[in-house]
């Protein structure tokens, strides 16, 4: 097994880019489009995400939530990722991987989003599909999983399209949208990966 090294340019510095998107650690100049991007979808995504902190889309809820990243980067933890067409530069989504656990594990678990106008495009599949050599290659992950609702359809769809494999049912597994909710368990492992 291969001990796990940070790139040469820093953790924070991984920006994979292919099929017309880049994916970056948010900064904060991204504020007022993220900001936009949320509020515009917000009943689009509130059904699938935990509750929203009151102040979730404040410039200070933004800065707070960047220097929760920066902690968790420099940490090893979490890695979240803005995704952006390059064409116009417009915000997609995001994606983060969480959870990261190394040693006899090198795993974690990836959970994305994908604002309401960009929607069942194949924006998210096109962009897993960017991530994942990153997070074998870079990250050097053996595993990456991923938890859907069962009833979350396009989720399950982009999962199944990026190779991942349903692993089983987890019950009351995260509270989203202020319920326990069960959820299907996703994986993908290096050697299965076809990038």
């Amino acid at each position: 097994m291969a001990l796990f090294r940070l790139p040469s340019s820093g953790p924070a510095a991984l920006a994979p880019r292919g099929n017309g998107l880049l994916l970056r650690a948010p900064q904060m100049s991204d504020f007022l489009q993220w900001a936009h991007l949320r509020e515009t979808s917000r009943d689009y995504l509130t059904p699938w995400e935990p509750i929203w902190p009151s102040d979730d889309l404040t410039r200070s809820g933004f800065r707070r939530r960047l220097r929760r990243y920066a902690e968790d980067i420099a940490a090893d933890r979490s890695y979240p990722f803005l995704i952006f067409r390059e064409l116009d530069g417009a915000l997609v989504g995001g994606i983060t991987l969480a959870n990261v656990r190394r040693g006899i594990v090198q795993a974690g678990t990836i959970g994305y989003w994908v604002g309401q106008p960009y929607a069942h495009r194949g924006y998210m599949t096109a962009a897993l599909r960017v991530l994942l050599p990153t997070l074998f290659g870079e990250l050097n992950l053996h595993r990456v999983e991923a938890a859907c609702i069962p009833t979350n359809a396009p989720s399950i769809r982009v999962l199944e399209k990026c190779g991942f494999s349903r692993e089983g049912l987890a019950r009351r597994y995260l509270c989203i949208n202020g319920v326990w909710q069960d959820h299907l368990l996703f994986g993908l492992l290096h050697e299965d990966f076809r990038g």
